[in-house]
């Protein structure tokens, strides 16, 4: 119908539909009007069944409302639908793992591909609910080192080099003259929470500094402001705090300040980790170690894509650095 209207192909047709595909954009859009105009939208169920492609991407997150988690997601799915992609968003349990009947459920949708932020859900168990679909992990330094060969499971990587982001903060307390300096913990099972401990002991170690105390916290703005009231109440007194992320720095800047009347920097220095949107806000102005969310979000898209031009290449993987940005909670 649109192909006769238009004179043209009905390959130019799907073509036009495709914000992915090569097509002349003065055709593209006299295609488009005149399939408006007839109010006509491609069958998507038929266009799958004869091109194997759902344009669908999986995203498993352990959390939706995290500011990190939904920033990230938002700028993804801003991303993916560029692509043509729609997304699709799966929820783990409280302990990261997948209940069984939705990792079933997945299986429905013929998946493109599928992006895996929760680390206990692991390749063998989507590898059981996939069909072609190559997952995309978000690792870390220290899991760089394939995995792949170790379980024989293919899947691809982003991988966030956290060691020169932490090296920097580091390297900005020593230089403060910060003696005693404490870790504000994310949650126990999280790969990310660990990754960011060990860079930081061995970090502190080359620089001939003690070990970090360890003020345990689960990622939670709550569960940081509690933890650094008891650790200066009835623990040691750090002179820095480094957070595991923005929302427990945040949770920490709150208790010295308010509860426990401590000025910021000058009694106690802050730095948090990924640089959300509510860093840089005043009442805050957090120093920072910096995960560049649009290079990670390019990244993945990339991929998705490259996995799709070549389904059967080995483990890809992408890489994204990190930096320190310096505001008012060090100095």
């Amino acid at each position: 119908m649109v192909a006769k209207a238009a004179h043209v192909s009905r390959v130019a047709v799907s073509r036009a539909f495709n914000p992915s595909a090569s097509i002349k954009a003065e055709k593209r859009e006299r295609i488009l009007k005149i399939a408006s105009e007839l109010n006509y939208t491609p069958d998507r169920a038929a266009r799958a069944l004869v091109t194997r492609r759902s344009h669908l991407v999986g995203v498993i997150v352990p959390d939706v409302c995290s500011p990190w988690e939904s920033q990230e997601i938002d700028a993804l799915t801003t991303a993916l639908q560029a692509e043509g992609f729609a997304t699709l968003l799966f929820k783990t349990r409280i302990d990261l793992s997948m209940d069984e009947t939705l990792l079933t459920y997945m299986k429905g949708f013929n998946l493109d591909s599928i992006i895996a932020y929760a680390e206990n859900v692991t390749p063998e168990t989507l590898s059981r609910v996939l069909d072609r679909a190559v997952p995309i992990y978000v690792t870390y330094d220290q899991w760089e080192a394939a995995d792949n060969d170790d379980t024989g499971l293919l899947y691809d990587r982003l991988n966030v080099h956290q060691h020169e982001g932490i090296e920097q903060a580091v390297a900005l307390l020593h230089g403060y003259g910060v003696k005693k300096l404490a870790y504000l913990t994310g949650k126990a099972q999280s790969r990310a929470n660990t990754a960011r401990l060990t860079t930081l002991r061995k970090v502190m170690a080359a620089r001939g500094m003690a070990a970090p105390i360890i003020c345990e916290g689960d990622f939670s703005y709550d569960c940081a402001h509690a933890a650094v009231l008891d650790l200066f109440k009835f623990g040691e007194k750090p002179d820095a705090i480094f957070a595991a992320n923005d929302e427990g720095a945040f949770g920490a800047l709150d208790a010295l300040r308010f509860e426990l009347g401590l000025r910021v920097p000058e009694d106690v220095k802050v730095i948090g980790f990924d640089d959300i949107n509510q860093s840089h806000w005043r009442s805050y102005n957090l120093t920072t170690v910096k995960v560049d969310l649009d290079l990670r979000i390019k990244s993945l898209i990339r991929l998705i894509l490259r996995r799709l031009k070549q389904p059967d290449a080995p483990p890809m993987i992408e890489h994204v650095p990190t930096r320190l940005v310096v505001r008012g909670t060090v100095g």
